[in-house]
């Protein structure tokens, strides 16, 4: 899918989030990357084969407490 040189990570890749965006909405919270993931802004993830993966950073306010 990615044209760019060098190419960018695929959806499957650890580092997926690190590729291209090709369109940005931050006013609908979401954003489309060049290997087909939609980002959202609470850092959910949509992979190009349906798969989501849950939000997995803190959002902003939020306190991390040690167990």
């Amino acid at each position: 899918m990615c044209q760019h040189q060098t190419q960018c990570p695929s959806a499957d890749s650890a580092d997926r989030e690190s590729a291209r965006l090709v369109a940005h909405h931050p006013e609908q919270g979401w954003s489309l990357l060049c290997n087909g993931v939609v980002l959202f802004e609470d850092t959910g993830e949509l992979l190009p084969d349906g798969r989501t993966i849950a939000p997995h950073r803190p959002l902003a306010g939020q306190v991390m407490t040690a167990a």
